[in-house]
């Protein structure tokens, strides 16, 4: 006979949230530094390394929104191609997308980002440029998921995981804004 504690210590369980997290797979030889960088007034992330061949959870708080970035070992820190994240944005949803905004030329650091279960849909390009990146302040290029958990490929190399993407991801794009929380 199961116990009234036991079905609300069961209900309590299914009602919290998953952690937000960045998974950060390096799909090459290179040894990399994220740097996440929040918007203003949310809490950040100090910088993590991420191992050639290696991959690393990020979890980031409630509600966060920002990106990260990669910088090679040995490189300056000048930010590149972007993975930008909004969990818990617009009706609760999770939006990403990698941006070449900043450095369109940098393609040593993030590649691709998707949801880790349904891998789909995706954002960003296993060889750049695509069509699946942002490149223009109004392209129209966020992704959205009800998951919680983000892949970010890391790299120009192929492992089992990135290999599966394609350049022309699945689902419905939307504006940047979304995603920065900037109009």
């Amino acid at each position: 006979m199961v116990s009234f504690r036991t079905i609300a210590a069961l209900g309590l369980a299914a009602t919290v949230k998953a952690d937000n997290i960045l998974r950060f797979v390096s799909t090459d030889s290179t040894e990399r530094t994220i740097y996440v960088t929040p918007n203003a007034g949310v809490e950040g992330h100090d910088p993590v390394t991420v191992a050639a061949g290696a991959t690393v959870d990020v979890t980031l708080c409630a509600s966060f929104i920002g990106n990260a970035y990669s910088i090679s070992s040995g490189a300056a820190n000048v930010p590149g191609m972007l993975a930008e994240v909004n969990f818990q944005g617009w009706n609760g949803l999770t939006y990403f997308d990698v941006s070449a905004i900043v450095d369109a030329a940098d393609h040593d650091g993030v590649h691709l980002m998707y949801p880790a279960e349904s891998q789909t849909p995706t954002s960003g390009c296993e060889t750049f440029p695509c069509n699946n990146a942002y490149y223009l302040a109004d392209d129209i290029q966020t992704k959205t998921t009800q998951e919680t958990i983000i892949i970010v490929t890391l790299g120009s190399g192929s492992n089992s995981t990135s290999a599966k993407r394609s350049d022309a991801s699945e689902g419905e794009n939307f504006a940047r804004n979304l995603v920065t929380g900037k109009n």
